[in-house]
């Protein structure tokens, strides 16, 4: 591959992550600049290091991890779905979601799935992987970014809604991912 090939490929493969980011900055209401450094730096980080997996794993990934991807994307979106939508109806007070460690990883596992793929295909192709995996993590970290405070700045309902939308844009990322 090419720069520009990879630097298209870097776009297309942020996009998941801007989306998730969009629902996010859409459902939280307190430390919202922190949240979306983290979010933006974890699946930056995970974009940056797994496609280096997969190039240098690749013969593992297509007979372990591939035939299996769309469904570990689907479950945990599903998860992490169906738990904005929860808790928008736990209690009719206002509350505050926040991004734990375990939502960070989740959702970079779930959303660099692709990239791992992407890295066999950096691998076969020959691609220069320095370029590759600084292009891929930094298009990932700026998307994150871009999505977050899209949907930060998005907010004209109740927070309990914000949640359902949040809630159902990531069951439509799991749906997605099994076609």
């Amino acid at each position: 591959m090419n720069y520009s090939e990879i630097v298209m490929l870097a776009f297309a493969l942020s996009i998941d992550v801007c989306v998730v980011s969009f629902s996010y900055g859409l459902c939280l209401e307190n430390k919202h600049k922190r949240s979306a450094m983290a979010l933006a730096l974890m699946t930056g980080l995970f974009h940056s290091l797994v496609p280096v997996l997969g190039y240098y794993f690749t013969s593992i990934v297509r007979s372990f991890i591939q035939p299996y991807a769309p469904w570990i994307v689907f479950f945990i979106f599903i998860y992490l779905g169906i738990t904005f939508i929860i808790d928008a109806f736990k209690n009719d007070e206002p509350h505050k979601l926040c991004i734990d460690l375990k939502s960070l990883i989740l959702v970079s596992i779930a959303t660099s799935i692709d990239v791992f793929s992407a890295g066999i295909s950096l691998s076969l192709t020959g691609s220069p992987m320095k370029f590759s995996v600084i292009t891929m993590g930094g298009m990932t970290f700026l998307n994150s970014l871009i999505g977050y405070y899209a949907g930060y700045c998005s907010k004209v309902f109740k927070s309990k809604y914000l949640e359902i939308l949040g809630g159902l844009i990531l069951i439509f990322l799991a749906i997605k991912s099994l076609y």
